[in-house]
């Protein structure tokens, strides 16, 4: 079974940079896992298709048919990739109210790049001092590495490479990020009681 990456757009316009981004992002990821020996999917979701279905969530406390089958989507999902535009020093409004009609354990564990976009590169720390808070907070796996473009890494061989080169590093994070739970599911239950004869082969000598 492939693993399955879902990005999550909070962009408003079409085209979208932050839609463009996640699938700069997802490529990447991809491309790490395939090196490892690992085949992955990406799925979009890009929120402004379920703008009126989030916003009647969270006035009815229900989630209509298709957004709630785009919650089952992340939920459901290996890996997250979310990218919000900011607006105000902050993640879009649409974005931050997707993630609250989230159940609160949806994220719990599941590793996430944090990427966003912006009109100028200051915009880059609401990653940190905003989006990060928030997926701990959900206990989501937030990557160390984020990824943030302004226009000048859209043009030119300098900014195109360096956005190039921050997905690779992100990507192959992800990569290891999910070989580590995979590990981890194959691991013997150190409290699981092993057969007789094994234990009595596991005693040293004076012991």
């Amino acid at each position: 079974m492939a693993t399955e990456i879902v990005v999550i757009s909070g962009g408003l316009g079409t085209p979208s940079t932050s839609r463009m981004l996640g699938d700069q992002l997802g490529q990447a990821a991809v491309a790490a896992l395939a090196a490892d020996g690992v085949e992955a999917t990406v799925s979009i979701i890009e929120l402004r298709d379920v703008a009126v279905d989030i916003a009647t969530t969270m006035v009815a406390g229900y989630a209509p048919p298709q957004l709630a089958e785009v919650i089952a989507q992340v939920e459901g999902a290996d890996a997250l990739i979310a990218v919000s535009p900011v607006f105000t020093a902050s993640v879009s409004g649409l974005f931050k109210s997707f993630l609250d009609v989230l159940d609160p354990a949806a994220l719990d564990g599941k590793p996430v790049i944090l990427a966003a976009t912006g009109g100028s590169a200051r915009h880059s720390m609401v990653i940190d001092y905003v989006m990060r808070p928030i997926f701990s907070y959900l206990r989501a796996n937030a990557l160390p590495t984020a990824v943030f473009a302004a226009p000048e890494d859209w043009g030119g061989d300098t900014g195109g490479g360096q956005l190039n080169e921050r997905a690779a590093r992100v990507g192959a994070e992800l990569s290891r990020a999910l070989g580590g739970v995979r590990a981890s599911a194959q691991r013997p239950d150190p409290m699981e009681s092993l057969p007789f004869e094994q234990l009595l082969a596991n005693i040293q000598p004076g012991a």
